[in-house]
C-alpha cells in the first residue's frame, strides 16, 4: 500500500519521528466507497478517520426537506465526522460520498492506542483537530460577517480549486444551498 500522500499529509502538520511514522502508516487500511454511498449516518458512532486518495465526500445536517452542508472533503484531505470518532458518540450529521472514492482509513481504537504509544502521534491528532477548529471558526465569522458575494470571493481565493471538483448542485460554500452562486 503506498502510503506516499498519506505521509505528506501528516508531515504538513507535525513531522514525526521515523518509528511513530511506521506505527501510524501500518494502521492504516484500504476501502472503496461508490458515489452517492453513505459512510456514516445521523446515530451511528463514527469507527474511522479517513485519508481520500481520490474522490469528493461532504457532510451535510438534514433539517426537515432542507439540507445543510457543512463541509467537503476531497483528494488529500482527512474526513470522517471527527466529533463522532474523537468523543465516540452518535453522530449529529451525516458523511456521504458524491463521486466515486478510494479512502485509507484507520480505526478509532488504533488511533487511541497510537495516541498512548507515541505522545508525537497525540501531538499531531491535536495539532490537526485545532487547525479544522481554527477553519470552523473562520468560516462561522464569515457566516455571520459577509453577503455572499464576500464569502464566494473568498472561498476563490482560499480553495478555487473546488469550483473544479465539487458539483455545483451542493453549492460551494458550507451552509449554503445550490443556486446562491449560479
Amino acid at each position: 500500500m503506498d502510503t506516499t500522500s498519506l505521509k505528506s499529509a501528516v508531515y504538513a502538520t507535525l513531522q514525526l519521528p521515523d518509528d511513530a511514522w511506521e506505527d501510524l502508516a501500518a494502521c492504516w487500511e484500504p476501502v472503496t466507497f461508490k458515489r452517492k454511498e453513505m459512510v456514516t449516518a445521523i446515530g451511528e458512532v463514527e469507527r474511522y478517520v479517513y485519508f481520500v486518495l481520490d474522490g469528493v465526500q461532504r457532510a451535510f445536517f438534514l433539517e426537515g426537506d432542507r439540507e445543510a452542508t457543512l463541509v467537503f472533503n476531497y483528494t488529500g484531505s482527512f474526513s470522517g465526522v471527527i466529533d463522532s470518532f474523537l468523543l465516540q458518540q452518535p453522530s449529529r450529521y451525516y458523511l456521504e460520498t458524491l463521486t466515486a472514492c478510494r479512502c485509507l482509513r484507520m480505526s478509532y481504537a488504533d488511533t487511541a492506542r497510537l495516541m498512548d504509544k507515541h505522545p508525537m502521534v497525540e501531538r499531531w491528532v491535536r495539532i490537526g483537530t485545532t487547525w479544522a477548529l481554527s477553519g470552523v471558526m473562520e468560516r462561522h465569522i464569515e457566516m455571520l460577517t459577509s453577503n455572499a458575494e464576500q464569502k464566494f470571493r473568498k472561498l476563490l481565493k482560499r480553495s478555487p480549486h473546488v469550483l473544479q471538483i465539487i458539483p455545483h448542485k451542493y453549492g460551494f460554500l458550507p451552509g449554503y444551498r445550490p443556486g446562491h452562486f449560479f
